[in-house]
């Protein structure tokens, strides 16, 4: 009888603990869709200024300085919680080491190497491929996407594909569009491997941390550029656009969209990415007489409402394992 009771006991102690836990994960929702929203409307800006620098600024030498501006924002936060957690960086320095690659060294070269030869209209189309790569790196991880989500996913997949076809569903890539599906590749790994941040690793510590080691190894394509390109002349022109991708593009965007892997997964913020082409579009079209028709309004229409439908968050079956990875400071 007592087994029985204790049997019991434990069965309810079980099933409160797992409705906490769906309530935990519908309540994050929210914020989480929330910060890799306002993440990717500031990257979509990242994408207008890289192609407004594409002739007065080499792409390395625009990267570099994106970061170092980056490091002299995040720095006054996070340098005395870094020094608290140099332990847990040294033992971690390899899960840092890639993520600063994928994300800070390889991603931006990338963008700013595509802005020399494509609009800034196609680099965000192009870059709305890589959710699904961050969808597939999460059904290789186990989790379950579900039919809606999915489904959603395909639309919004689809409005991207008509959008970089012009309407059409053929396409004509040119180089500036393949180092933009290069660099989307890059970003949904970096993003994938962002569920295996270290527990314990504060989010300033992390940008910090990986902003630096990222322009560590950029640094020697930086100086062969200066070398063999020449440097760039400050001007407003330049060194305004330098700061919007270092201190809102870099800081403010980065620590947004790693909390929002955080809360809500990478899969399910990769969603909320496939609103960049629309802001994109309208970025472009606004500060940079870029044009758009009647197809590219009809497509932006399918990637919203695919987002919108995928976005929604299953009752009842997500728990905070499911969706979320580890908690971010």
């Amino acid at each position: 009888m007592a087994l029985a009771a204790k049997a019991h006991g434990a069965d309810r102690a079980e099933e409160r603990g797992q409705r906490r836990g769906r309530a935990w994960a519908r309540g994050a929702v929210g914020p989480g869709l929330l910060l890799a929203a306002v993440a990717t409307v500031v990257w979509s800006g990242s994408f207008v200024t890289s192609r407004a620098l594409h002739d007065s600024v080499p792409p390395v030498q625009a990267a570099f300085w994106r970061w170092i501006v980056a490091i002299a924002a995040v720095a006054p936060f996070a340098l005395r919680q870094a020094w608290r957690q140099r332990a847990l960086i040294r033992r971690h320095l390899g899960f840092l080491a890639a993520a600063s690659l994928l994300g800070v060294t390889v991603y931006n070269t990338l963008v700013n190497q595509a802005g020399l030869t494509t609009s800034a209209g196609n680099m965000g189309m192009i870059m709305a491929a890589s959710p699904v790569v961050m969808a597939l790196y999460a059904r290789l991880g186990g989790t379950r996407l579900g039919m809606r989500r999915t489904f959603g996913t395909a639309v919004a997949c689809c409005g991207v594909l008509l959008l970089v076809g012009d309407g059409s569903p053929t396409f004509d890539f040119g180089p500036g569009d393949l180092w933009m599906f290069a660099a989307a590749f890059s970003f949904a790994s970096y993003s994938a491997l962002l569920r295996r941040r270290p527990a314990g690793l504060e989010g300033p510590v992390l940008l910090l941390t990986t902003f630096l080691l990222g322009a560590l190894m950029l640094l020697p394509a930086h100086l062969v550029s200066v070398a063999v390109q020449g440097g760039f002349r400050p001007t407003a022109g330049t060194v305004g656009p330098l700061v919007y991708v270092g201190v809102f593009s870099s800081a403010l965007a980065f620590f947004a969209w790693n909390r929002a892997i955080a809360l809500i997964g990478a899969a399910r913020a990769g969603i909320v990415y496939y609103l960049q082409p629309v802001c994109v579009a309208l970025l472009s079209y606004a500060l940079l007489g870029e044009t758009m028709g009647v197809a590219q309004v009809v497509c932006m229409t399918l990637i919203l409402g695919g987002v919108a439908l995928a976005s929604v968050p299953r009752t009842g079956r997500d728990g905070p394992s499911a969706s979320t990875g580890r908690s971010a400071g």
